[in-house]
């Protein structure tokens, strides 16, 4: 079962079936129909699938814009196929003659396969779902209650000391000894993580640790706080981001270290937007930049030195990692920005100003991003921005962000990788990026 619950959603033979299957299912719901169903019926479903998609991009898009990307045109393509071949089902029973039972039979499971054809391609322009096991919503497999791996210490009492506290000039890497019960693999767990001093009302996140957390004596690990993709959730990063294994990966090529990675929420509901900022949409700002740092102190024995913290994310999440990096170096010097955008918004400077700020533009640029790397200096900042080569919508905000990061005296580099916006940019870019990180937060010696 669990082989199964890994095959590939989006590579390997099972896309190539579903591709079949569908295309198959298409071609039987329309041949060998007679002039009524042509007549009446598919102009019907047709009609029915153009208007509807339509009117899917015109509410998403225009009217209620749910999120600051719009639908790409295959995705609504896909959804007018999906429900063109519904539609056709139906229109299998009627007119019908009594000979074609074997039709009306093989309806149903004809426009399934297309419609799962239709899922499958829309997954894919995402990479939301990598795996069965992800689509079907089945629990990782190495997730466990968070009070049986860190048990949370009295409100008076801080976490335990490291027995082995990182070295202030020499990478971690070249003193730490693992010891002989730690486990090959890392852990995860859903953690609540309250909004103390923000007021933010949060979901549950999660946190990752690494093999080296695990055994019977621990160092003092860096940390790395992840945000998630609007909409979503913040256990995007475990499902679709793969950081998981990711991190086992590396954790397996360095002894058993790596980070610790916090994923909070940061916004509030799967598809609220309050923009990583403090204004009328929340306290989110405050939430990441204080509440989630003391939550960690508090619950997690951490490399206390904030030059080993970094924040990274996804799309919003990305646009977030450098928001917090400009407005919250304190805690995050370092960042990981991927296909993020140049400036928070809800599809619009307006309509941002006039939800955040009354329409207050001055308000606005002092916690706009490029605003403020146009008149400060980070000298001690670093970060990655990462984009998809084919991404032709963030990838020029990419290059504004580049350009403005490094005219204010950050250390930046630009990473490009296969894809576009998707979740697959995501998780490569991570990858890539994990050896600068791993130097910079004190793993290993910094490249």
């Amino acid at each position: 079962m669990t082989g199964l619950l890994d095959v590939s959603t989006l590579a390997g033979p099972l896309p190539v079936v579903l591709t079949v299957a569908g295309l198959a299912g298409a071609v039987g719901l329309t041949v060998r129909r007679g002039r009524p169903w042509w007549v009446a019926v598919a102009p019907a479903a047709a009609v029915g699938a153009v208007v509807t998609a339509g009117a899917v991009a015109l509410v998403v898009n225009v009217v209620w814009r749910p999120f600051p990307d719009p639908l790409p045109a295959d995705v609504l393509a896909w959804v007018g196929l999906a429900l063109f071949a519904v539609v056709a089902a139906v229109g299998a029973w009627w007119p019908a003659r009594a000979s074609e039972w074997w039709r009306r039979s093989a309806a149903v499971p004809m426009a399934l396969a297309v419609v799962l054809l239709a899922g499958m391609k829309i997954n894919s322009v995402y990479g939301y779902y990598p795996t069965v096991g992800d689509a079907l919503g089945v629990e990782p497999a190495n997730e466990v209650d968070f009070a049986a791996i860190a048990p949370a210490s009295a409100p008076a009492e801080p976490p335990p000391a490291p027995e082995e506290p990182a070295a202030p000039s020499r990478p971690l890497i070249e003193t730490w000894r693992p010891p002989p019960d730690m486990p090959r693999g890392g852990r995860v767990s859903k953690v609540s993580i309250p909004g103390t001093r923000s007021g933010f009302a949060a979901r549950q996140g999660s946190v990752y640790l690494p093999p080296a957390y695990l055994g019977a004596h621990r160092p003092a690990l860096p940390v790395l706080v992840l945000i998630a993709g609007q909409p979503g959730a913040p256990q995007d990063w475990l499902t679709a981001g793969k950081v998981s294994e990711l991190m086992d990966r590396f954790a397996a090529a360095h002894a058993g270290l790596a980070p610790i990675v916090v994923m909070p929420d940061a916004t509030g509901s799967a598809l609220g937007n309050p923009l990583c900022l403090d204004s009328a949409l929340g306290n989110v700002e405050t939430y990441l930049a204080h509440d989630v740092p003391a939550w960690v102190h508090a619950n997690l024995t951490v490399d206390a030195d904030p030059r080993h913290w970094a924040i990274g994310g996804f799309s919003y999440g990305g646009t977030c990692a450098l928001q917090l990096a400009v407005r919250a170096p304190g805690a995050y010097p370092l960042f990981i920005d991927i296909s993020g955008q140049d400036e928070p918004t809800l599809g619009g400077r307006e309509q941002t100003v006039k939800a955040t700020f009354g329409g207050d533009e001055n308000r606005f640029r002092t916690v706009n991003p490029l605003d403020i790397l146009a008149t400060a200096t980070f000298e001690h900042s670093a970060g990655v921005v990462v984009i998809g080569e084919r991404d032709t919508v963030y990838g020029p905000q990419a290059q504004r962000v580049l350009a403005a990061a490094t005219r204010a005296k950050m250390n930046v580099q630009l990473l490009r990788v296969p894809g576009a916006h998707s979740w697959t940019v995501a998780h490569d870019g991570l990858r890539l990026a994990m050896p600068w990180a791993a130097g910079q937060l004190g793993l290993v010696a910094p490249r």
